[in-house]
């Protein structure tokens, strides 16, 4: 909303004349109407001023929270483990997180070549069927843990979009397993090799 010369609405009567409200001065000298004007103007009081700006600012504070709930509606997802979901299964395409670990000798590969399906246990005996497609991470293997990002499907599979692979805090890359702690020259070659 632009102010401009303190006029925040004006309105126009037929043959009633015309008015004006303005903001005022100050709170000590309000500005009053000049009695030679031809339209009648009625000043805002400080009081009132204060009134409708925090009015305004809090249209505009509940304006962008709304609008950030929508944004995020779909893009909260609860954690979950496989307990969880026998006890008290979400509802089927709802996002969820399911965090667990993969079960020794459940991951298949589908008949597409990139489609997998491997089980998620927990510390109890209950377990989820994943399915997803993609590229699987390099930290990926039976027996780790896993956080699978995606929904349930009717029949309780869990279709992922994203999978995270975790590890230790014992965790070497690939190309660093081989090397001894007291070569650092090696390390550097190695590194420069891989780049």
């Amino acid at each position: 909303m632009g102010f401009r010369n303190r006029v925040i609405f004006c309105w126009h009567r037929r043959g009633a004349g015309s008015g004006c409200l303005e903001l005022g001065v100050d709170a000590q000298g309000r500005k009053t109407p000049r009695q030679g004007e031809t339209q009648v103007s009625a000043v805002l009081k400080a009081k009132h001023q204060r009134l409708v700006l925090i009015i305004i600012a809090l249209i505009a504070i509940i304006g962008a929270g709304l609008l950030a709930s929508y944004a995020l509606r779909n893009e909260a997802s609860l954690f979950y483990t496989p307990d969880q979901i026998a006890a008290d299964p979400p509802a089927a395409g709802q996002a969820i997180r399911l965090g667990g670990m993969v079960q020794e000798g459940s991951l298949s590969t589908m008949e597409d070549g990139i489609t997998v399906a491997f089980i998620v246990t927990d510390k109890e005996s209950s377990t989820v069927t994943v399915r997803y497609t993609g590229i699987l991470p390099d930290l990926f293997v039976e027996g780790s843990g896993v956080v699978a990002d995606g929904r349930l499907d009717a029949n309780g599979t869990f279709i992922a979009d994203e999978l995270l692979a975790k590890h230790d805090e014992n965790y070497v890359p690939r190309e660093l397993q081989d090397m001894d702690q007291h070569s650092p020259d090696k390390t550097l070659e190695t590194l420069e090799s891989v780049t």
